[in-house]
């Protein structure tokens, strides 16, 4: 497969770096009876394991992330969304959208060990690594309720302990803050960011997000006190999180799913599933400034992706489209 670049000048920021900054390393293929469109990834540093979510699949896809080898098919998922994993217990935890369930994985024998009732369409999902309880989005317009709930989950017993109720029918992807008990929270139906302190389990703050629409994705720079928010308009708007204000808006391609920035590269990575689909790249120059790093062309519907920094390997979900099956491809940061 030929990998090309595209310079794409966003009138953001400095001129676009003329370097590439990602290459395409490896494209792992998946049977052809993998259909429909992927939502978010997992990862498992300690025995390579990448977890893929083709949500009309009805199961979890274990990939070995060094070569693509698919090590289980994980079923009796009905439609999943999210995963996280926990090294230290050698779990697996997906979101299961049509059950209103976090499925529990164990590790070794990939069964399913317990289900977590939540409302149904639970959706989006993170973990504190410090205190290792996940926080997940469930409930909405898609259930027919007027409200969402953010669900604390113990992740050890397996077990729900409350639920943050939410004003909006629609909740999409968080970021949590390690220096506090800070959780920001896209809320999509609003338009605004909800600031939920993890501690007192309550919304501290809301900020609205006026230079971008349909804000669904989320990624964090926290040593700088930046926060980036995707838009499915084709904005990432950049929050100072100290203040909570809007800065600036990066200008992306349509329909973006999942949007990842590497603190190391400075690199921001924004997979839009609109039109031919693509992954819009910045550079951070400093905190303030942003340049376009260029355009990786996709395909139709490719919208979700995960930047692994440790490996520091892009990981990109394309659906079967036409008479192409559907396949992972691997960017390696140069």
């Amino acid at each position: 497969m030929t990998f090309v670049l595209i310079l794409v000048s966003f009138a953001i920021g400095a001129a676009p770096s003329k370097e590439a900054p990602v290459k395409l390393e490896q494209t792992f293929k998946l049977p052809a009876d993998v259909k429909g469109r992927f939502d978010h990834f997992g990862i498992d540093l300690k025995h390579h394991r990448l977890f893929a979510t083709p949500e009309d699949y009805h199961a979890l896809l274990v990939l070995d992330s060094r070569n693509g080898k698919i090590i289980q098919t994980v079923h009796g998922i009905e439609k999943p969304h999210a995963v996280a994993y926990r090294e230290d217990l050698d779990r697996i935890y997906v979101t299961d959208g049509e059950a209103g369930v976090v499925r529990v994985i164990d590790g070794k024998s990939y069964k399913i060990i317990k289900s977590v009732p939540l409302q149904l369409d639970a959706d989006a999902m993170s973990i504190d690594p410090a205190t290792k309880l996940l926080y997940v989005v469930s409930g909405g317009k898609d259930v027919k309720m007027t409200y969402s709930t953010l669900s604390v989950v113990d992740s050890t017993a397996g077990q729900k302990l409350t639920d943050i109720k939410v004003d909006g029918d629609t909740l999409e992807v968080m970021s949590l803050e390690s220096s506090s008990p800070r959780l920001f929270l896209n809320n999509r139906a609003k338009n605004e960011i909800e600031v939920i302190d993890r501690d007192k389990r309550t919304i501290v703050a809301t900020w609205p997000v006026t230079l971008g629409k349909t804000n669904v994705s989320m990624a964090y720079d926290e040593a700088n006190h930046r926060l980036f928010v995707g838009c499915r308009g084709g904005q990432i708007v950049v929050f100072d999180t100290q203040t909570g204000k809007e800065l600036q808006a990066l200008k992306i391609a349509e329909g973006i799913d999942d949007l990842h920035f590497d603190p190391h590269s400075k690199l921001l990575f924004a997979a839009c599933g609109a039109g031919s689909g693509s992954v819009d790249i910045y550079r951070q120059v400093d905190a303030d400034h942003y340049e376009s790093a260029g355009q990786l062309p996709s395909s139709p519907g490719t919208r979700n992706g995960r930047f692994v920094p440790e490996l520091s390997r892009y990981f990109l979900a394309v659906p079967q489209h036409d008479n192409a099956s559907a396949e992972i491809r691997v960017y390696k940061v140069q």
